[in-house]
């Protein structure tokens, strides 16, 4: 994934554009915890920037309904782009979680977990 340009995967995989804020959220690892002046700072950039991408996208600071969802292929990012939610109305997922539910449906997780508790999976590599 991060050796291709994410807009155009995301685009294409999702079938409809994408915008990138490509800014650290300065909210994942032990950045925040070891130097919180420079994190916060960091925060506050990040929280402008989304809420710009979000006016573009829908003409208002912040989202609603689920309107909008940042997506990201790290972890560490997740957790900390998911602290922005209460700010921003953004929701904040996995890609590949998101792709999943637009090929596989609403259900796929479930299903997923029923298959893989029914013996429909013998060998996982992680």
């Amino acid at each position: 994934m991060k050796t291709y340009d994410p807009l155009q995967v995301t685009a294409r995989l999702l079938g409809q554009p994408a915008a990138l804020s490509d800014r650290c959220c300065g909210e994942a690892g032990s950045f925040a915890v070891a130097r919180p002046d420079i994190a916060t700072q960091v925060r506050f950039r990040k929280q402008e920037e989304l809420h710009q991408g979000i006016a573009k996208l829908t003409g208002k600071p912040q989202a609603t309904n689920g309107e909008v969802k940042l997506l990201t292929s790290c972890p560490a990012c997740q957790q900390g782009l998911a602290r922005y939610g209460e700010d921003t109305g953004v929701e904040t997922d996995y890609i590949v979680v998101e792709l999943a539910r637009h090929v596989l449906g609403e259900g796929w997780q479930q299903a997923f977990i029923d298959k893989a508790r029914h013996g429909g999976i013998e060998r996982v590599l992680l």
